[in-house]
């Protein structure tokens, strides 16, 4: 992304709002554990790495939640089974291409799929990430909205009480996400190639 004073000060912004985000984990987790806020999504609890050169969508809402995994699952560590994510949701999503790619014991299973000139596309786009880097541009933005009342995503709400943001436009440039688990209603990916590689995304 560009290194002018510009995208510096929309990249500082951008994380303090997910530090803002990371901050209701307390919060969840007691949600959680009085039954307030059930997991929906069993996750297998094996990370994968999203990249793209460019996301631009309409429509985006961002909130803090808990993913669990299905109980006695391998994966789940001295977690619980539990992961605290940042749920990024895009109404109408256009990629400039997009790598994936998930470590299986030394060798990756890698996908790629569109270009600048053939993007990729989704409708209602879901990703749920504990880490994410991009340069981001947000239009009409409200930062500090409480999760449950969230509707640039028609369907895509947080927990009564959790911080959330949403804005009317956004574009990431040079995104990176490590994610849990990926949703969408539509997921158009041109040119897919699945293979397993040295080397990941």
């Amino acid at each position: 992304m560009s290194s002018t004073p510009f995208g510096r000060t929309r990249w500082r912004r951008f994380t303090a709002v997910m530090v803002g985000g990371l901050a209701a984990t307390a919060g969840l987790v007691l949600l959680t554990g009085q039954g307030v806020l059930a997991a929906s999504f069993s996750i297998s609890g094996m990370p994968f790495v999203v990249t793209s050169p460019k996301l631009h969508g309409y429509g985006f809402a961002q909130y803090a939640e808990l993913d669990q995994m299905v109980p006695g699952s391998p994966n789940e560590g001295d977690t619980g089974g539990q992961v605290v994510v940042i749920v990024s949701a895009v109404r109408d999503a256009e990629l400039d291409g997009l790598c994936q790619s998930i470590e299986l014991g030394g060798v990756y299973l890698k996908l790629t799929a569109g270009s600048a000139t053939n993007k990729v596309k989704a409708d209602t786009l879901v990703v749920d990430s504990d880490a994410i880097s991009a340069n981001a541009d947000f239009k009409t933005i409200d930062i500090g909205q409480d999760a449950s009342t969230l509707n640039r995503v028609p369907g895509k709400t947080g927990a009564m009480g959790v911080f959330g943001q949403q804005a009317e436009e956004v574009t990431l440039t040079n995104l990176r996400q490590n994610n849990y688990a990926t949703t969408a209603a539509r997921f158009y990916l041109p040119n897919l190639k699945m293979v397993f590689s040295s080397d990941g995304c």
